[in-house]
């Protein structure tokens, strides 16, 4: 374990004006998102499409690092080079999603848990390898009538806590990713609570498991309403609503937080990222980690044709560099239409 190295794998992934883009979709999901435009999922548009991605000239601008799947981690480009490598010499840091995906918790039918960590300190060895640098887990969490149960909590704080300690232990930064879904009617004062919790009870875990803080990042949910929730809410009150509960409990010895972006468009989770560094300073960089809402435009611009490369490179540089004034509170809806 060289905590040196990971300290500043941590820090330079939330450097100033960058963040993280998620490019770690299981093969049921960037099928789903290929179908979307129209594409088959196969081996080889998978592959095409991360190439375009990852060959984006002057990414390392704005994106630190990306999570990639299993597959990609193992892919090439069309060159032969593979893709950590594509991405290093971009000055982007490679990083691999290592959990299984969900299953029903038994005992609790309406909540899941992550699965993965059997055989995960050999697979984390091996991604080091291929020359990962950071790692991400995600637990999910349900708000509805019961949920989530404190066993619930508990258990997914302990699976990432173990996660997070065979990471560390592989030399790579742990982002540990508890995330508390936007599905459901609830109020933004009822997500508040639930992050609270979940956070509380990850960070009890952490220290428990001896994982350091400082070679870590956090990627949490903002704290949103529910999506069918009748009451709409500002910017500003999910801003000030989320920085309330990170102070609750997040530590500062953490770097940095990456904020995911799941069930927001990619306006609503530029502009709110913008919203939470207009709040600072604060113990930690507020970052990002999105997904969809980097991506979305690309793939709309691209539609499967080889032709539209250039215009993918430009969608995903330009919503990257969004965010990237979105990380000094400098973003303006204004600025959406305009291309760097």
């Amino acid at each position: 374990m060289n905590l040196d190295a990971m300290t500043q794998t941590a820090r330079a992934l939330v450097a100033p004006g960058k963040g993280i883009l998620a490019a770690d979709e299981s093969g049921p999901t960037i099928a789903k998102r290929l179908a979307g435009i129209g594409v088959e999922s196969t081996e080889q548009t998978r592959q095409a499409y991360r190439e375009i991605l990852f060959t984006t000239a002057g990414i390392g601008d704005a994106i630190s690092g990306v999570i990639l799947f299993d597959e990609t981690l193992r892919q090439q480009a069309a060159d032969g080079t593979p893709f950590p490598e594509v991405l290093r010499r971009r000055d982007v840091i490679p990083g691999i999603k290592v959990d299984g995906g969900t299953k029903p918790l038994a005992g609790f039918p309406d909540e899941v848990i992550t699965e993965g960590l059997d055989g995960l300190r050999d697979r984390l060895t091996e991604y080091a390898a291929l020359g990962a640098r950071f790692a991400k887990w995600r637990a999910v969490l349900r708000i509805g009538d019961g949920c989530p149960t404190t066993t619930c909590i508990e258990a997914h704080a302990h699976a990432l806590a173990r996660y997070a300690a065979l990471a560390q232990e592989a030399g790579l930064v742990p982002i540990v990713e508890p995330e508390v879904l936007m599905d459901g009617s609830h109020d933004i004062a009822r997500c508040a609570e639930v992050t609270v919790m979940t956070l509380r009870a990850v960070y009890a875990e952490l220290a428990r498991h001896r994982v350091v803080l400082e070679a870590t990042l956090l990627k949490p949910n903002m704290v949103l309403p529910g999506k069918d929730c009748p009451v709409q809410v500002s910017d500003d009150e999910i801003a000030d609503a989320t920085v309330a509960a990170l102070r609750q409990t997040v530590p500062a010895a953490v770097p940095g937080i990456v904020f995911l972006s799941g069930g927001q468009t990619d306006e609503q989770a530029t502009s709110r990222l913008d919203a939470l560094n207009r709040r600072g300073p604060q113990p930690w960089e507020l970052s990002f980690s999105f997904g969809r809402a980097l991506q979305a435009p690309v793939l709309k611009a691209w539609a499967g044709d080889d032709g539209n490369r250039a215009a993918a490179q430009a969608a995903l540089l330009h919503r990257a560099h969004l965010n990237g004034a979105a990380r000094h509170g400098m973003y303006t809806a204004d600025m959406e239409g305009v291309r760097v």
